[in-house]
């Protein structure tokens, strides 16, 4: 039942959402356009429900040139552009991905997708996180997100998977707001990890 409430939420927040920022997404892209060449979205393959990989949509952050090698990106990365300080630090380009909950490859609320490359760094939480859609917004990411080893992070994607409800997401929602006002390093919660 949870899962068939979370689908028909998930379907209809997005819409809204999308309906509400299209605005938003309109400037972004014009001052995108504007800034640098180069397409203004950006795909990514990333390991969904089951490590089944998909294409995530995101607006470009960074200049734009062909990377053999995907890493985590700070804001004072020398590659981020203006524009893209700005879309990352009030998360508007992690916005386009209320499409891929449309398609049903993501949720609102799940652990965040992962990059294909990193089977490597695995442990044992990490299983965790393929038994649920990946999300927009996640548990790691209102405590502390980039600022999270992936260990970390896999640890809070799995207490979200062992206790995933409509109220731990509206929760999860809620905070969401909050990271992107005030930004994700004051909810830095490093986990103790046995």
């Amino acid at each position: 039942m949870y899962n068939f409430v979370k689908r028909i939420f998930d379907l209809f927040f997005s819409i809204i959402i999308l309906l509400i920022i299209s605005p938003v997404l309109i400037i972004s892209i014009t001052l995108l356009k504007y800034e640098s060449k180069g397409p203004v979205f950006f795909f990514q393959d990333r390991l969904g429900l089951d490590g089944v990989v998909f294409k995530v949509f995101k607006l470009r952050t960074m200049t734009h040139k062909n990377r053999k090698i995907h890493k985590q990106v700070f804001k004072n990365d020398p590659e981020v552009t203006k524009v893209g300080y700005y879309l990352r630090r009030y998360k508007i380009d992690e916005l386009p991905q209320f499409i891929n909950v449309l398609m049903g490859s993501m949720a609102v609320v799940g652990p965040r997708p992962c990059l294909t490359n990193i089977e490597h760094l695995y442990n044992q939480d990490t299983k965790f996180r393929f038994k649920v859609k990946p999300g927009v917004t996640s548990l790691a990411g209102v405590r502390g997100s980039i600022y999270l080893s992936w260990p970390e992070k896999w640890h809070y994607d799995k207490i979200y998977a062992e206790n995933a409800n409509l109220l731990l997401d509206l929760k999860i929602i809620i905070k969401t707001v909050l990271v992107v006002l005030i930004g994700e390093k004051q909810f830095l919660k490093i986990p103790k990890i046995k």
